[in-house]
């Protein structure tokens, strides 16, 4: 790929596919443009073919890769369910850096739009959780106060507990997808 830069196409929905993991550098060719761009995708893809560990970013954000091998970096359901767009749903399934977890991931969603995704949640996030950001994760998740201390005491980032955060780009608030292996 000619004209290549070391700077990334920009994700609007995962501003930094570097930091939380789904994109990392490497010298192998992306089977859509059989270029070497110094970064290669490593997180879910869903199509028939076998295609982890074999994409660009830049075959992603163009949309190529998803037409080309007929496949999803997320599932659009939760977007659908919560109300999104269409047009919204198809940048974050079909041209936006999915994220790798225990069981299918849950792409959240607010004021109308799909989140932002920023990675494992920080543990000293999840300890300052409190007031109404903690009641609104209880109606997300059923746990009481009890199980939540304890969660938190044991949570690890990168661990068989996963919690994801994400941001909502219009209100600014965090909303958090539980994931436990």
């Amino acid at each position: 790929m000619q004209g290549i830069t070391p700077v990334l196409p920009t994700f609007r929905y995962h501003p930094d596919p570097i930091s939380t993991g789904s994109v990392k550098p490497s010298q192998a060719a992306c089977i859509c443009c059989g270029a070497s761009t110094g970064f290669i995708y490593v997180a879910s893809v869903y199509g028939r073919e076998k295609l982890r560990d074999s994409l660009c970013p830049w075959c992603i954000a163009n949309g190529r890769a998803a037409s080309e091998h007929d496949c999803f970096f997320s599932d659009g359901d939760p977007l659908a369910d919560a109300g999104v767009p269409r047009p919204i749903i198809i940048e974050v399934t079909r041209r936006t850096p999915g994220y790798s977890s225990w069981q299918q991931e849950v792409w959240q969603s607010c004021c109308g739009d799909a989140c932002e995704f920023h990675g494992d949640a920080s543990k000293a996030e999840l300890t300052a959780l409190h007031g109404e950001a903690l009641v609104r994760l209880q109606s997300e998740w059923p746990i009481s106060l009890t199980r939540w201390a304890e969660f938190v005491k044991s949570y690890v980032p990168g661990g068989g507990m996963a919690v994801y955060r994400f941001l909502c780009r219009h209100c600014g608030q965090p909303k958090y997808a539980l994931d436990i292996a």
